[in-house]
């Protein structure tokens, strides 16, 4: 198994993003390609919609990144059916690849992967707080952030065992979000987020100000009918010839 540095970071177990009071502040939800038009959109199936503050956040970020560098979203506000779809795919999932698990162990297993929708603490992506992003370069190609490794085998944020290139590339991004006033999942490199229960968690903040929220299903039915159609011939996350996806924390 990949080591990783432990000291960095801050851990946000289910129970302490539940103990996180949230106080909605009634920010919209705007759309990036709008809001954030140097931020490039990573999917067909990406529903380009986060927070106001968040939006500026990533503009901000891509100024910050070294010519020829840009902040790609692989996934922003997510509506609570999917992320519940998710949920339920990656759940099935970890019982045919784990037979002799019990509930718990399964539970423990996916939620590695997939924020649970039965808790207080809503996940990050249905607030619109968070966002997945990736480094791309001028021509939407995908910047090395984890050589030798893959993205899966080196998610966490300090993993060792990067060759120097990668673990650059990595930093740049790192810092670039880090300096406009994002945390990150220290699990998963290419999960940010500002204002819900996750960053108050790292940041050791007792209150949020982002909640649960929606938007009308007009505003993403084609990025629903991708993201339905793509679903259809995917393959479990836990397969020796495959990986999680990262977009779903």
């Amino acid at each position: 198994m990949l080591k990783w540095d432990r000291t960095k970071g801050r851990p946000e177990p289910i129970r302490l993003l539940n103990t996180i009071t949230e106080t909605e502040n009634g920010e919209p939800l705007v759309d990036v390609r709008i809001v954030c038009p140097s931020v490039r959109i990573i999917r067909p199936q990406v529903i380009p919609y986060v927070r106001e503050t968040v939006a500026l956040m990533c503009e901000k970020a891509t100024q910050l990144l070294p010519e020829g560098y840009h902040l790609g979203l692989v996934e922003g506000w997510r509506p609570i059916e999917r992320q519940q779809r998710i949920y339920d795919f990656v759940w099935k999932s970890a019982e045919e690849a784990f037979p002799h698990r019990d509930k718990s162990a399964l539970r423990r297993t996916v939620c590695r992967w997939v924020a649970p929708t039965d808790q207080k603490a809503p996940p990050g992506h249905c607030t619109g707080a968070a966002v997945d992003v990736w480094l791309v370069d001028d021509h939407g190609q995908d910047i090395d952030v984890s050589s030798p490794f893959d993205r899966f085998k080196s998610a966490p944020t300090y993993s060792f065992g990067l060759s120097d290139e990668a673990s650059r590339n990595r930093m740049i991004l790192v810092e670039a979000m880090l300096e406009v006033g994002f945390s990150n999942c220290r699990d998963e490199w290419w999960h940010y987020s500002y204002g819900d229960a996750g960053w108050a968690v790292r940041m050791a903040q007792p209150d949020c100000c982002y909640g649960l929220v929606t938007l009308g299903p007009e505003f993403y039915e084609e990025e629903e009918r991708l993201w339905l159609e793509a679903a259809k011939t995917r393959q479990s996350p836990f397969a020796s010839t495959s990986q999680p996806e990262e977009q779903e924390s």
